[in-house]
C-alpha cells in the first residue's frame, strides 16, 4: 500500500511539473533575435566590411542560430574577405548553462561558454590554451544599435585585444 501512495505521489509530482509551462531558456538572449546590419568599426585585423548577420531558433527552439552574409569587403593580403561562418547556442539540457559552437569556412572550430552579465549583453569565451589564443566574442544593444567584437588574447597576454568591431541597426523587415 505505501509502495502504491510513494508511486502515486511520485506520478503525480511529474504530471504538476508537466503542467507548468516551464520559463523561457532563451530569455537572456532574446535581445540577439533578428537580422541586424553590420559595418566594421575597427579593430587590428585592418578590414572594411558591411553585410547582416541573422539570430534565429531553430530546431523546435532548442538551437539560437546565427547567420552572416558579406555585402561588401576590403582588407589586407591576409584577411579573407570571402569569410562565412556559423554561430550556434544551446544547452546540452535544461538545467545546464549555455555553451555555442561555431564553424568557419577556413577550418576554425570554436567552443564557447555562454554569458549574460546584463539584460542586453551577451559575451562568448573559449576557455584558455596553452597552444593558441583564447576567443571572446561580444554582443551588446545599446538603444537601437547592436555592437559586436571579436577578440582573442594570446598566451601570456591578460587583455583581450579586438581583432573585429560592428555594429549596426536592425534590419527592416520585409
Amino acid at each position: 500500500m505505501i509502495r502504491r501512495l510513494a508511486l502515486a505521489a511520485l506520478f503525480a509530482g511529474v504530471l504538476g511539473a508537466q503542467e507548468k509551462p516551464p520559463a523561457d531558456p532563451w530569455q537572456p538572449l532574446r535581445f540577439l533575435i533578428g537580422t541586424w546590419e553590420a559595418r566594421t568599426l575597427g579593430g587590428s585585423a585592418g578590414a572594411s566590411s558591411t553585410g547582416a548577420y541573422t539570430f534565429q531558433l531553430e530546431l523546435r527552439g532548442h538551437v539560437l542560430a546565427r547567420h552572416s552574409t558579406s555585402a561588401g569587403c576590403t582588407g589586407p593580403a591576409d584577411f579573407n574577405c570571402e569569410h562565412s561562418d556559423l554561430l550556434y547556442l544551446y544547452r546540452d539540457s535544461p538545467a545546464q548553462p549555455l555553451q555555442a559552437i561555431y564553424f568557419d569556412n577556413e577550418g576554425h572550430v570554436i567552443h564557447y561558454d555562454v554569458a549574460t552579465p546584463t539584460p542586453n549583453t551577451a559575451v562568448l569565451t573559449s576557455a584558455p590554451s596553452q597552444s593558441g589564443p583564447q576567443f571572446r566574442l561580444a554582443y551588446e544593444l545599446k538603444g537601437s544599435t547592436m555592437y559586436g567584437k571579436f577578440q582573442l588574447r594570446v598566451p601570456g597576454q591578460s587583455e583581450f585585444k579586438s581583432y573585429l568591431e560592428w555594429s549596426g541597426e536592425r534590419a527592416p523587415s520585409n
